[in-house]
């Protein structure tokens, strides 16, 4: 499965999805065009969260884990602090799906990362991992049925 078949899946099941996620959850965007520099980058999924007050970004990998995958998120979360936030918004949430994780990889790539005090801080309004899991296994089941 490629990330543009799991992005399709989620899309075509926008309403379910934004009910797994949980209240307040605004879609945005679908491959959200970003331009840093001169190169033009693409945010899989971006949604504005109307009880957080804040954008969710979130990026979708259908491989493992790794510190590349990191720096792709908070690279779009800094282009979002510093050109997308209005001054009543709070700073950006990233999340970050994969299909597998190293648990101590995860902890040195997130180490010292500003962006991790405002995960936590919201913790208790987003979904859990859980949760998300549990979504995302299921449309996976749902997309190979299909195929």
């Amino acid at each position: 499965m490629s990330e543009s078949d799991l992005e399709n899946a989620l899309s075509q099941n926008l309403q379910q999805f934004l009910l797994e996620l949980g209240q307040g959850f605004c879609f945005e965007a679908r491959q959200k065009r970003i331009l840093i520099g001169d190169t033009h980058f693409f945010i899989d999924l971006v949604f504005y969260h109307r009880i957080l007050k804040c954008h969710i970004l979130i990026e979708l990998k259908v491989d493992s884990f790794t510190h590349k995958h990191l720096g792709q998120l908070n690279t779009y979360l800094n282009f979002y602090k510093n050109n997308e936030m209005c001054e009543s918004d709070n700073p950006p949430i990233g999340i970050l799906l994969c299909t597998q994780k190293d648990h101590s990889l995860v902890e040195y790539a997130t180490a010292g990362m500003d962006n991790k005090l405002f995960i936590s801080k919201y913790k208790l309004e987003l979904p859990t991992k859980e949760e998300i899991q549990k979504f995302l296994n299921k449309q996976m089941r749902e997309i190979q049925y299909e195929i």
